[in-house]
């Protein structure tokens, strides 16, 4: 089960970023610097800390997950709806503030929550984790990642006019709004239930698709597929480490996936590499 929840994660992750950096043309966005991730946690540790019977167990937890993603990304758009003209800097700005702002939310939660045994646990959700998962687990993420990959792998045409912008797609028949809106749905149900089943990990939606645009160009007919095939080696790796690392201790994926991520997106940033997609 982590071999192949770890993949499925891992692989969801990394299209769910790429078509991001699509969608609001920007290759710095990510489902966790946008606010997407950290909004699935704030719904899952409220429905957990406020005990709403069926939402803070099973099935209910997934649901949590995909509301918190859904409104953190209408409130996004809310935010953004006026911002028309401005950098694409505005939109991401917008989505890091929001993912302060619902990570100060959980930290509150977790402060005001009297049972301890829930707060270590939902903090240990927080790091990235996969050690409760299930086949219960993997047979939800088959169900809504794999068909999630599935259908960004046929839209590989209309991401590609993402990138050249709205007003010049319209003149070529497309009105790439309404696509937006549905790219950014399903992203929120798969970021929602990844959430849900491997709390939030971070970096992998970031890191994999600016390595393989780097690699293979922007084309999404190859970016898609192989930042899946990228995305699900990358934490499969991350889990194996992490669970081998230290003797009789098991680090949390999403430490492992950062502290992997992290110096590389520093040396892209440094080297102003993250816009070889162009």
């Amino acid at each position: 089960p982590h071999l192949a929840a770890a993949f499925l994660v891992g692989s969801g992750l990394a299209v769910c970023g790429a078509v991001m950096q699509a969608a609001v043309r920007n290759p710095l966005a990510d489902p966790y610097l946008m606010g997407v991730s950290s909004g699935a946690g704030a719904g899952v540790v409220l429905a957990s800390a406020m005990g709403i019977g069926w939402m803070s167990t099973g099935w209910g937890i997934e649901f949590s997950a995909f509301m918190g993603a859904l409104f953190s990304v209408i409130l996004l758009f809310i935010i953004t709806a006026g911002a028309r003209g401005r950098s694409p800097l505005f939109l991401l700005l917008s989505g890091v503030t929001m993912n302060v702002l619902f990570s100060a939310l959980i930290s509150l939660v977790i402060l005001l929550t009297a049972d301890t045994q829930k707060t270590r646990s939902v903090q240990f959700w927080l790091m990235g984790s996969l050690m409760n998962d299930s086949w219960t687990d993997i047979f939800l993420l088959s169900l809504v990642v794999i068909p999630g990959i599935v259908f960004f792998m046929t839209q590989y045409r209309i991401l590609d006019l993402m990138l050249l912008g709205d007003q010049l797609s319209l003149t070529m028949g497309r009105n790439l709004a309404v696509w937006r809106y549905i790219y950014i749905f399903v992203l929120s149900l798969m970021a929602g239930v990844m959430a849900a089943v491997a709390g939030i990990i971070g970096f992998v939606g970031l890191l994999v698709p600016s390595l393989i645009r780097l690699a293979l160009g922007p084309r999404h007919s190859l970016l898609i597929p192989v930042s899946a095939a990228a995305g699900g080696c990358f934490l499969s790796w991350a889990d194996v480490i992490g669970r081998n690392a230290v003797p009789g201790t098991e680090i949390p994926i999403g430490s492992m996936a950062a502290a992997a991520g992290g110096p590389v997106f520093l040396w892209i940033m440094l080297t102003g590499r993250y816009g070889g997609g162009k």
